[in-house]
Order: structure tokens, then C-alpha cells, then sequence
């Protein structure tokens, strides 16, 4: 049994009484520790369907599974990652860990919940900033905070809506090789199942087992990609070879195969 079944999912909304589908009849599923990232152009839907599996959104039919079960709102099995940090702005960066803490472990005291929350302070590079309010601290650091929060919860399932995606380039890459060294940690537990959100195709690469690629209005799963590359993955070598070329090309003909058939002035077989 997967750890995420998604099943014949579809979305519509009405608005000003038009009706329109965000995602129609979108399958496919997702082991347990595996690492997967859903990537699509803008209104494809990539966002709505990670609102239901955090279960603030509900489909028109269909249904996702969870362990076998069908998700039925939020839940403590679940750690959320969004893009704009969303963190509480009058705790300290110390204290907004701690608060994500307190949701999944009630029994813990406020000394434990403080010491995981250094713990994770410290994983993130963060060590000498927790008792910083979230306005004294960069884009780059604030959503370190929140990835500290979000994986001190230890939750099962790690759901990620474009992390990275308003933080510049430098810190972005500092991000992505610092959740992947989190994720695959050191062999002693299982890894997290990450559902990641992403409309860059070399973070997509970098980061995942599994890559969906979405098509826009509405939104229907096109194709389901393995990575082919071997973990751990090493950035500054992979890029240099033929064949992390030949794959990324090939996911840009899948991205834009509604503008062009060519790459690089070679076709490009989908």
C-alpha cells in the first residue's frame, strides 16, 4: 500500500456563477519516503491539490489516502512548508518552533519543546538567532524557521508549496542542499515523505525521486518521471554531465510542449 493514494481527484469552484475545474480526474501515488515534486506552469492546480491534502480543501470527487485512510481535514501526520514562511510575528524564532512543536506533541513540556526546538535551531544554522523576532531576520532565514518548525514537528509527511520560491538565488540553493541533507539524514530513521510544490525544473531535478508533470485548465497530470540520478547528489557535478542535459531537456519539451517540439535545435522524443 502507498503512503499517498490519490485518486481520480477533481476540483471545480464557481465563481460569479461560472463554474471552473482546477483539477480533473488526477491520479497517482506516492511511497513512504519517498521524495516527490509536482510542477506545472501557473493554474495548473499544483497548489489546489496540496491544499487537499493538508485538508483545508476538499474535491468535487475523488478522494486522497493517506495510510489507507481518507484524508478528512488537518492533521498532525502532515508538516506544512509554505512559500511566505508564516511564521507568528510576535514569537521568537525559538518560540515559533516550539509552537509548531506543542501542536503535534501536547504531552511535551515547555523545557522539551524548547530543547527540540534548539535542536532544530541549530540543523537549520540558526543557533545564534533563536531568540530573534522574525523581523530581524532575512527572507532566507525566516524560511529556514519554518522548515526548522516544520520538520522538529516530525510528522510523517512533509508538504512543501513553492519554499523557495521568493528567495534569491544564492539562498535558494543554500535551502535546497540543506533540506536534502536533512530529508536523507544519517540511515538511522526513515525518511519523510515530501510532497513539493515547484515550477523550477533543476530544483524539481535536484531534489526528487519522482517528478508529475502537470497540465494547466484544468489541471491533469501529464506525465509521471523517474529521476534517474543516484543519491547523494552532487549539484556542482551533475550539471556538467550528458545525460542530467539530456533529462532536463527532456522535462522542458514535456513544460512547453504546447509551444515548441525542439531543444538545443535537436527534437526532443516525449
Amino acid at each position: 500500500m502507498s503512503k499517498i493514494e490519490i485518486k481520480n481527484l477533481t476540483v471545480d469552484y464557481t465563481e460569479k456563477k461560472n463554474r471552473f475545474t482546477a483539477l480533473r480526474d488526477v491520479s497517482f501515488s506516492i511511497e513512504e519516503g519517498e521524495f516527490v515534486s509536482i510542477i506545472g506552469s501557473s493554474g495548473c492546480g499544483k497548489s489546489t491539490l496540496l491544499s487537499i491534502l493538508e485538508g483545508i480543501n476538499f474535491p468535487t470527487s475523488g478522494e486522497i489516502l493517506i495510510d489507507g485512510e481518507p484524508i478528512k481535514g488537518t492533521g498532525t501526520d502532515r508538516g506544512v512548508v509554505f512559500q511566505h514562511y508564516s511564521l507568528f510575528p510576535w514569537m521568537t524564532a525559538r518560540k515559533n518552533v516550539a509552537f509548531g512543536v506543542k501542536q503535534v506533541n501536547k504531552s511535551a513540556s515547555k523545557a522539551e519543546r524548547l530543547q527540540i526546538a534548539d535542536e532544530f535551531l541549530e540543523k537549520v544554522g540558526l543557533e545564534n538567532f533563536k531568540n530573534k523576532y522574525p523581523s530581524q531576520l532575512s527572507g532566507g532565514m525566516q524560511q529556514r524557521v519554518a522548515i526548522a518548525r516544520a520538520l522538529a514537528m516530525d510528522t510523517d509527511i512533509l508538504l512543501m508549496d513553492e519554499p523557495f520560491g521568493a528567495i534569491d538565488a544564492k539562498n535558494r540553493t543554500i535551502l535546497q542542499e540543506l533540506l536534502l541533507e536533512l530529508w536523507e539524514g544519517d540511515g538511522t530513521s526513515p525518511r519523510k515523505t515530501v510532497v513539493f510544490v515547484t515550477h523550477d525544473i533543476d530544483e524539481a531535478i535536484l531534489l526528487s525521486d519522482k517528478i508529475v508533470m502537470m497540465t494547466a485548465h484544468p489541471g491533469q497530470v501529464y506525465k509521471e518521471i523517474e529521476v534517474p540520478f543516484a543519491r547523494p547528489r552532487n549539484r556542482a557535478q551533475l550539471v556538467q554531465t550528458k545525460e542530467y542535459n539530456k533529462f532536463r531537456n527532456r522535462l522542458l519539451a514535456m513544460f512547453y510542449s504546447d509551444i515548441v517540439n525542439k531543444i538545443g535545435g535537436e527534437e526532443v522524443v516525449l
